[in-house]
This record gives structure tokens, sequence and C-alpha cells, in this order.
């Protein structure tokens, strides 16, 4: 197909926020269940004749590409549940204009995959860990596997997928006992800690309120037996502020969307796996791109639908500790 390239009118929203960061989920399925995220029953799975083919994938990048968009990040569910992953990161490589194609995975099944998903041009990843130990991972995300984790993170080190980053939801009551051990895992390892605030979503309302704890508290769990000073971190999309250590290998990030959102630096969208363009984390209204593939509609039009589409993105989300978001699984999207 022939490519389109608008990128002397790149894709802005009604606040001239440039939007040059999509988020692709893969797949609504996944292999653990996360007890800020998920139920322990599952979902009601999306068919998957309702899942966006690869190619389907591919052409919305091209087009995405066209109006400037020039970072991708794969996601989920878990996105390593989604067989041949490596070839859909290979069609995306091979799109003029895309400079980045990144990874948010629970990094259960990492290790094996990564080879195969570097050599298609996957850029780096970024990995979900709660705990570091194991009968208590098992207790959070209500499945074993804290080894296969540990194994994947050392492989992306190896693999040289840098920026690695971990994501760790920091939950009062569940995990707050391992800030410390989170900081040393960091400072002894060439990778990005980074704590995620709690945020309210539906599913996590029990223990939401109760769990929540602010990144400052947080920064001074950490300050109390490190010496940190802040640093324009490693490279990527993500909201975090980073922190380095007088003498160490890594940093520490903190994500804030509840004390201190990032709403006015917002520069991504995200299109779901089965094919709607959400255009705020946090919001319900999205456009049907699926619809509009397997009607026939053409690049033109369809680039139509984009521009348009940015000028109803919110200016910003209205979450509040203890009041539910609609969304569930933020917590993979959040930490780019």
């Amino acid at each position: 197909m022939e490519t389109i390239d608008l990128r002397a009118i790149p894709l802005t929203d009604a606040f001239a926020r440039r939007i040059d960061y999509l988020r692709i989920s893969v797949t609504d399925k996944c292999n653990l269940r996360c007890i800020y995220c998920m139920p322990e029953q599952g979902l009601p799975w999306i068919e998957r004749a309702q899942l966006l083919r690869f190619e389907e994938i591919e052409r919305l990048v091209r087009i995405f590409a066209g109006l400037g968009v020039s970072k991708i990040r794969l996601s989920g569910g878990e996105p390593l549940v989604r067989r041949d992953l490596d070839r859909l990161v290979a069609m995306i490589h091979a799109v003029k204009g895309i400079e980045e194609i990144a990874l948010s995975t629970n990094g259960i099944l990492l290790e094996e995959q990564l080879p195969s998903l570097m050599a298609a041009g996957l850029t780096r990843v970024n990995i979900s860990l709660d705990t570091l130990r194991e009968d208590r991972f098992e207790a959070l995300a209500r499945r074993p596997g804290l080894d296969r984790v540990l194994s994947g993170i050392d492989a992306a080190v190896r693999a040289g997928a840098e920026p690695v980053k971990i994501n760790c939801v920091a939950m009062r009551g569940k995990n707050d006992d391992e800030i410390g051990a989170f900081a040393r895992f960091a400072r002894e390892r060439e990778v990005a800690v980074r704590f995620i605030e709690l945020m309210p979503v539906r599913e996590n309302l029990g223990i939401a309120a109760d769990a929540y704890i602010g990144a400052e508290e947080i920064l001074e769990c950490i300050s109390g037996a490190e010496s940190l000073r802040p640093i324009t971190g490693p490279p990527g999309n993500g909201p975090a502020r980073y922190f380095g250590f007088a003498s160490g290998r890594g940093s520490i990030g903190v994500i804030s969307p509840l004390s201190h959102d990032y709403c006015e630096r917002c520069n991504r969208v995200r299109l779901t796996a089965d094919g709607r363009l959400r255009l705020c984390l946090f919001g319900e209204n999205h456009l049907d791109l699926r619809k509009a593939l397997r009607d026939g509609e053409s690049d033109e039009r369809l680039c139509e639908r984009l521009t348009a589409a940015m000028m109803v993105k919110p200016e910003r989300h209205h979450l509040r500790v203890g009041e539910a978001s609609s969304r569930m699984r933020a917590f993979s999207e959040i930490g780019g």
C-alpha cells in the first residue's frame, strides 16, 4: 500500500499536546491474576475473531507513523501469551518512521522469547514485579513464577534491552516493607525500579484506599537508607521522576498518577486488543478502528478519523483515592 506522510501536520490534540506514542494491546488474556488488576477467576475474554489481526495492526501503525507517531509499546493483558509476537514486532519494525518498539510484560515468558523478539526489532522492555519474595509473589499474583520473572530480568539485561525498567505497584500492608529491598535490587543491577502509586480501579476498591502509598512517602522510605539525587533518567516515554544513587548501577523512579498527575504532558493513545482507540487510559471515549478497517475504509479516511478524534481527547483524568475508574488492568499501561 502507498505510504501516507502527513508529518507536516503531526497528530495533535485540542490542548496542543503532540501525540507521538501509541500503546497497542495485543491480547486481553493474562497468565497471572494480580490482586489489584484482575479477579481471580479471570474475565470474559475477547473472542478470537474480534482481536485485531497482525496485518490490521501493522496497517494502523503505518497510518499512525504517517501522522508522526514514532514510538510503539506492545502490552496486554500479557502480550507474550499471544503466539508469534516476534512476527508482529518484525512487521512494525519495517514501518518507516517507527523508531522504538517497547514491550510491557510480567516476565513469566520473557527469557524464552526474548532472543527472537530482539532479533525482530524489539528495543526495550518493562517488567512488572511487585515483590522479591516467592511466597508473597504467589499471594499477590495468585500464581507462582518469581524465579521465571527474575530470570527474564537477567536475560533482558544480558541482551542489552536497555533501559530495563521494573514496575512495582507499591501497596501499604502488602509489599511496602520491600521498598528498601527493591532499592538495593536497583543499586546492584543495571535496571530502573519504578514505584507506581496504586490506582483505584473497579476490581481493587476493597484494598485501594487503605493500601495507597504516595510517591513522596515512597521516596522517604528509600532516602532513609540511600543517598538519592534527581537525575534525568533512562530514555523512554513514561511519566516517572528518576533518582540516582551516590554509588550504584541502577536508578529509582516514581510514577504518581494520583498525587502528581502528568496529564499536561500526555503524548499517548492506546489501541485495545479488539481495535478500539482509547484517547485516555481512564476514559470511556473511544474510536472503533476495527469496524472501520473491516468495512474497507481507505487510509485517507482513517487519517481523517484519527485527526478528528484527537479533538475530543480529554485534558486530564479525574481519578481520586478511593474512587473507581471503570477501566481495569491499567497498571501494565501506566508505566511507559
